[in-house]
């Protein structure tokens, strides 16, 4: 299947999460910690639309946008191997910074961490009417990583 299969399609952009984070793995500047204002774009797909005639009623997206507001807005990413983990978490309980533990902070994992998230909570009220196909990361204006998955349970 691809979406070329499913008629009705929209999309949600939920802009400016400014967070910071650092990728310890990496040998040039992007180890060290920097950040920038986050975007988030969800694309969702579905074979038939609501009584409202929508996809995705996009009111009902409050939920996801405060999900992604607790998690990015003016935190500090980590992944869950950094070797300073126990110096941010000290930081942290210091509430010199507002630290989220991530499998990992680059954005091509959180493009499918946020999928999931949005697809939880289609599945959780819609009984798989509808689902997120596509989540898009956007760093900054020029940059950004995408996730693109039909959920296993979506019906088509």
């Amino acid at each position: 299947m691809t979406i070329k299969d499913i008629p009705f399609n929209c999309s949600k952009h939920f802009k400016d999460f400014p967070c910071s984070h650092r990728q310890w793995k990496h040998k040039g500047h992007c180890r060290y910690v920097h950040g920038y204002s986050r975007s988030f774009t969800f694309c969702f797909a579905s074979n038939t639309l609501d009584e409202n005639g929508f996809v995705v009623d996009f009111s009902s997206l409050r939920t996801l946008e405060e999900k992604l507001r607790e998690h990015f807005d003016h935190t500090f990413l980590v992944n869950f191997d950094d070797p300073l983990l126990e110096t941010w978490k000290k930081l942290h309980s210091e509430e010199v910074l507002d630290l989220r533990v991530m499998n990992n902070v680059g954005m091509e994992s959180t493009a499918e961490l946020v999928w999931g998230w949005a697809n939880d909570l289609l599945f959780s009220r819609e009984n798989a009417r509808s689902c997120c196909w596509k989540a898009i990361a956007h760093e900054n204006e020029i940059n950004s990583a995408s996730y693109t998955s039909f959920p296993e349970w979506f019906k088509y």
